[in-house]
C-alpha cells in the first residue's frame, strides 16, 4: 500500500537501517533492577518480559520529564534503556542517588550496545506488529517496534558490540529524523528537560504511562492532570514553512506577546523544498486551526496536522 503525505511525497518504499551515534544505552543490573526502575519510571517494569519493550519517562516530583527512553528487559535481572546520549550521564548520576540499599548497578553500556534504527522492510518478520513489541534475533540483537512514522513501520534495535549490523540497505539520517517526527512521539533532549509533564507530549496515548502501577516521582501530578481535567497542553504535529529547532517557542495570533507552546522535535521533510515538520506541546486553546508562528511572532508559519494516533480518553 502506498503511503502519501499531505504534501504529495510517497514514502511507502522507504526502507533500511542506520546507526544512531547520538543515542546511548543505560544498563541496570542486579536482583532489584526491575523493581528499582519500576519505582522510578512512568511504566510497569516489574511485569516487563522479553517479548515487549516499554516507552517510559522519568520525572521530577513535580511531574516534569527529565528523560524518556525505550526499555528492554532481556533477562530477569537486567534492563536496558535506550535514550538520547546527551541525557544518559546526567540521568545515570541522578538515578544513582536513589539506589540506596537496592541491589542494582547502573552504568553506561553504550560501548557494549550500539543503537540502530530500522524502517520498512528492514524490520524482521519475527517482530510482532503491535507497537512496543520486542524480539531478540539469532545474533543477539534486541529489536523494539516503534510507532510508525508517516505510515512506515519503524524499529529501534540494540546491537551487541560483537554482533554485525543488521543486513539491510543504508538509510539516511534525514529520513530517520523526519519519520521520527511524523510518528509524533518525541524524546526528551537537552532543550526540553523539565519542560513537559508526560501528557503534554501525549505519552498516555502512546503507552508511555501506566496509571495502575503505583507510585513513582511525579505520579500524583501526572494522575491529577489525567483525571481532574487540569491538562491545558497537548502534543501537536505541525507542518512548518521553514527551519525549526527543538526548544523554539510557538506563537498564536491571538496573543503574539506570549508563547503558546514549545517545539519538542523537528526535521526537514526529505525532498520537501524547505518544508519542515515538528512536534510541539501546545496550549489546547491554540489548537483552533489558525496559523501559528515558530521562534517568534514573525517566524515561519506553521499549520496543525492530524495526529497519527487517537488521544485516549478511556483511562
Amino acid at each position: 500500500m502506498q503511503v502519501t503525505q499531505p504534501d504529495g511525497v510517497a514514502v511507502s518504499d522507504v526502507q533500511g537501517c542506520l546507526a544512531l551515534p547520538d543515542w546511548g544505552v543505560l544498563s541496570a543490573e542486579g536482583p532489584d533492577a526491575a523493581s528499582f526502575l519500576h519505582a522510578q519510571l512512568t511504566q510497569d517494569i516489574v511485569h516487563l518480559d522479553s517479548q515487549h519493550a516499554r516507552l517510559a519517562a522519568w520525572c521530577t516530583p513535580k511531574g516534569r520529564m527529565l528523560m524518556s527512553a525505550v526499555v528492554w528487559r532481556p533477562e530477569p535481572q537486567r534492563c536496558l534503556l535506550a535514550m538520547p546520549a546527551s541525557r544518559l550521564e546526567p540521568v545515570r548520576k541522578r538515578l544513582a542517588m536513589f539506589v540506596l540499599r537496592a541491589k542494582v548497578q547502573l552504568h553506561d553500556a553504550s560501548n557494549e550496545w550500539a543503537v540502530h534504527g530500522a524502517v520498512g522492510a528492514a524490520l524482521p518478520a519475527a517482530l510482532a506488529v503491535p507497537n512496543w513489541s520486542a524480539h531478540a534475533d539469532d545474533a543477539g540483537r534486541l529489536w523494539a517496534r516503534l510507532p510508525p512514522g508517516a505510515g512506515v513501520p519503524r524499529a529501534l534495535l540494540l546491537r551487541p558490540a560483537a554482533a554485525n549490523p543488521p543486513p539491510c540497505a543504508a538509510l539516511s539520517t534525514d529520513w530517520w529524523a523526519w519519520l521520527q517526527v511524523m510518528s509524533a512521539v518525541p524524546f526528551v533532549t537537552e532543550p526540553t528537560v523539565e519542560a513537559f509533564v508526560p501528557q503534554m507530549l501525549n505519552y498516555e496515548s502512546v503507552e508511555g504511562v501506566h496509571f495502575q502501577k503505583g507510585c513513582y516521582p511525579g505520579q500524583e501530578v501526572v494522575a491529577r492532570s489525567q483525571f481532574r481535567g487540569t491538562l491545558k497542553r497537548r502534543g501537536a504535529l505541525l507542518r512548518v514553512d521553514g527551519p525549526v529547532e527543538v526548544g523554539h517557542e510557538v506563537y498564536h495570533p491571538s496573543d503574539p506577546e506570549q508563547p503558546a507552546g514549545l517545539v519538542a522535535d523537528a526535521a526537514p521533510q526529505p525532498g520537501g523544498q524547505g518544508v519542515w515538520h515538528a512536534v510541539a506541546s501546545l496550549q489546547t486553546a491554540a489548537m483552533d486551526g489558525q496559523p501559528l508562528r515558530i521562534g517568534s511572532p514573525q517566524g515561519p508559519l506553521a499549520h496543525l496536522l492530524p495526529l497519527p494516533y487517537p488521544l485516549r480518553d478511556d483511562l
